[in-house]
């Protein structure tokens, strides 16, 4: 009997043991996908089935926002917690002709922004080993406060968005699977950040993900990019499929966003411009549009958080406190989100900024954009911020001061009711005043 006692105590602190185990944290990212494109989002030719499953054990933020329109800034701002004007990473470099004083110009913004708060290093404070892979702008995995991780964020040896760190996905998962296994081997939580190059340009395919797009009725580079959302979500299966393996999953938040979005300028819902020179459309990334900035956002956390919609918006700003409470753990001060599991968003703002060209110290210097989303409407505010690149094509064609659209009756924001409605616009302009300057 005694024997029995002891067997049982012994379970029961094993199943304590377990219950109290801190939560893994797995943050996916894709890079340049526009927010329709998947199938859990009605998109009834792109292959996501990974992506998919996830989004069935997902509580699903179907209007999700990204606060810019631009990976760098888009990224600063999931890790920070900040809007873009806040942290100071407004765009993807200083002055990107000058590569040779791209340490001298950008390593003081890299270095500002790392004295913000920062998710990364919350759950390193807190006994978390932290991996780093894929797109990361801010310096090395060390400068981010990762215990590991690939880019080395070297400028003399290439390094500016991610480096050797844009390898995975596109190259293999092994580095992935191999600090897995350090986690369960030496017992800590995780927190990984999985942000491949993909769907991102070059759109190079492999053929068996090329074949299934063919004779579909689109574009040929709308197919050759459904082949690279297909190609990034089966990564997105095999990384599932590691946590599995490892039986991880069951204690294991996994989020899921997109930096912005895009769309193939094949694809355009307004004439292109005559001098548009890119590969994407102009209402798509880089651009307040809904292609540029909407994404759906996924939480999966079994056992605790409810799969099915959620109604409300939600945005990147929110992902940290939200992933900070999930995971049992107080939420900081000062962070600019609210926690998704606790409050309804209402509204979204956001900023467009220059891409390639930032005035450190200056944020609202290369303002191109500033945007509410709320109920049906759309309010975008226009200013003429410096840009000082060839990228400057990417804002010019859109003169309009102001633009009100009702989105969810006119979805491709082609029909401009500022003037038929001044009472919103007022209000909208006034809200926006709170944050950013008067045009």
């Amino acid at each position: 009997m005694r024997g029995l006692v002891s067997i049982l105590v012994s379970v029961a602190g094993m199943f304590s043991a377990l219950a109290e185990a801190p939560t893994n944290v797995v943050l996916i990212l894709s890079d340049d996908q526009g927010w329709g494109d998947y199938g859990f989002m009605g998109n009834n030719i792109v292959q996501t089935p990974n992506l998919d499953a996830l989004a069935e054990r997902s509580a699903v933020y179907r209007k999700g926002y990204v606060v810019s329109p631009l990976c760098r800034p888009s990224l600063a701002s999931i890790v920070s917690g900040l809007y873009p004007h806040e942290h100071g990473v407004v765009g993807n470099d200083v002055s990107p002709a000058k590569k040779e004083a791209r340490n001298r110009e950008d390593r003081p913004v890299v270095e500002a922004f790392h004295k913000k708060q920062s998710l990364v290093r919350f759950f390193v404070d807190r006994g978390y080993l932290a991996f780093q892979s894929g797109k990361w702008w801010e310096g090395s995995w060390k400068d981010g406060g990762f215990s590991h991780g690939m880019t080395h964020g070297d400028y003399k040896k290439g390094g500016r968005h991610g480096d050797v760190g844009l390898k995975i996905g596109r190259e293999g998962m092994e580095p992935i699977a191999d600090f897995l296994d350090q986690a369960v081997s030496e017992e800590k939580p995780f927190f990984l950040w999985y942000a491949p190059f993909l769907p991102h340009t070059p759109h190079n395919p492999q053929e068996k993900y090329k074949k299934n797009y063919q004779n579909k009725n689109i574009e040929p580079a709308t197919a050759t990019y459904y082949a690279m959302c297909e190609w990034f979500d089966d990564t997105c299966g095999q990384l599932l499929g590691m946590l599995e393996e490892r039986r991880l999953s069951e204690n294991t938040l996994i989020v899921y966003v997109c930096d912005n979005g895009w769309a193939a300028a094949e694809e355009s819902t307004i004439e292109l411009p005559d001098d548009w020179w890119l590969k994407y459309a102009p209402k798509s990334k880089g651009s307040p549009y809904e292609v540029g900035i909407r994404t759906p956002i996924l939480f999966s956390l079994p056992g605790e958080l409810k799969s099915g919609d959620r109604d409300g918006f939600a945005s990147s700003i929110d992902l940290f406190p939200t992933m900070v409470k999930l995971c049992g753990f107080d939420i900081p001060e000062g962070l600019s989100g609210i926690d998704l599991m606790a409050k309804e968003r209402s509204q979204v703002i956001g900023a467009a900024y220059s891409i390639h060209n930032m005035t450190p110290g200056e944020p609202f210097d290369t303002l191109q954009y500033a945007w509410i989303r709320e109920g049906r409407w759309k309010y975008l505010q226009r200013y003429h911020g410096a840009d000082t690149t060839k990228y400057l094509t990417v804002h010019e064609w859109d003169t309009a001061p102001i633009q009100l659209f009702d989105v969810e009756n006119d979805p491709d924001e082609a029909t401009n009711l500022a003037n038929q409605n001044p009472g919103v616009v007022t209000d909208f302009q006034r809200r926006l005043a709170e944050t950013y300057p008067n045009p």
